[in-house]
């Protein structure tokens, strides 16, 4: 190492992910590839706070790391002060703020929600509503557009009135809103067949509006979720089926592409991870 004037270990620097059961499956992606790849693992975590943001960068500096992953709990973009120019860096979950260029690992959602719409459409779904993420997560456009382009290659259009505020608020002091929301959607006689949900919690709580109303998923509603937050999956019942996001094999191909950059091999400037749909029990047939 000391000839290759290499130390050997991988920083990992993270906000809030190494504290949040759905996403910590980006740490044992990165845990799982980095020994393979012949190197040793230093975490830090930022908990989020700009100071210690620039504490953990000078920590991973004076253990002469060879590269730093740079991890996130939701997609985001990042502020010019939490990242350092001078360190090989490949962000996983998040972009780059502007003026920098590094690469990047992002979940493909829109691969991901052209599966779901299409196994919906297949079961005979027409009409589709949609229980919307915080609009202030990046997420909340990306999926939103990626269901309305999708619907509309199929010839369908995703009505206004069918669309309903999930979450509101600042985030981390948000609120959830799609109990209210989803259950005044579903009281009118006219309505959606199916409901997507930005994600596993909300459509947990369009289940319960869906149940306080006498409605039967998935006789008489479909629901699909996104994420695959199994603390909810795999726990309600019917069984939800949702989509994916790929946090261990994103995890897995940051360290591929730390290494190759390490080493001085070209790697893309964006790798898109594709999410999967998992099929349960929450999506039937259109009536």
């Amino acid at each position: 190492m000391m000839r290759q004037n290499k130390s050997g270990i991988i920083g990992v620097m993270t906000d809030v992910i190494s504290t949040t059961p759905d996403s910590t499956e980006i740490i044992r992606g990165i845990q799982s590839a980095v020994e393979g790849a012949g190197y040793s693992m230093l975490m830090v975590n930022t908990g989020g706070d700009l100071e210690r943001t620039r504490q953990c960068w000078r920590e991973l500096k004076g253990h002469r790391v060879d590269g730093v992953i740079y991890g996130t709990m939701f997609q985001r973009g990042l502020g010019p002060d939490e990242l350092d120019p001078e360190v090989k860096t490949v962000l996983v979950n998040c972009h780059e703020p502007p003026g920098l260029e590094v690469s990047k690992i992002v979940p493909g959602e829109p691969h991901g929600m052209r599966e779901a719409i299409d196994a919906a459409i297949a079961e005979g779904h027409r009409n589709f509503g949609y229980v919307r993420l915080n609009p202030l997560i990046m997420a909340a456009d990306i999926r939103e557009a990626a269901l309305r382009l999708r619907l509309s290659e199929h010839g369908l259009a995703l009505r206004d009135e069918w669309c309903v505020a999930g979450v509101t608020g600042p985030i981390f002091g948000d609120k959830f809103v799609a109990f209210e929301n989803a259950r005044a959607l579903l009281a009118n006689l006219e309505r959606p067949s199916i409901l997507f949900c930005g994600n596993d919690e909300i459509a947990l709580q369009v289940f319960c509006a869906a149940s306080s109303l006498g409605i039967r998923i998935p006789n008489e509603l479909s629901i699909v979720g996104f994420d695959d937050f199994k603390v909810v999956t795999e726990v309600m019942r019917p069984s939800l089926t949702t989509v994916a996001l790929p946090y261990f094999e994103m995890g897995q191909a940051a360290v591929a592409a730390l290494a190759s950059i390490i080493s001085s091999e070209p790697v893309p400037r964006v790798q898109s991870v594709a999410c999967r749909l998992i099929n349960r029990e929450s999506v039937g047939k259109a009536g």
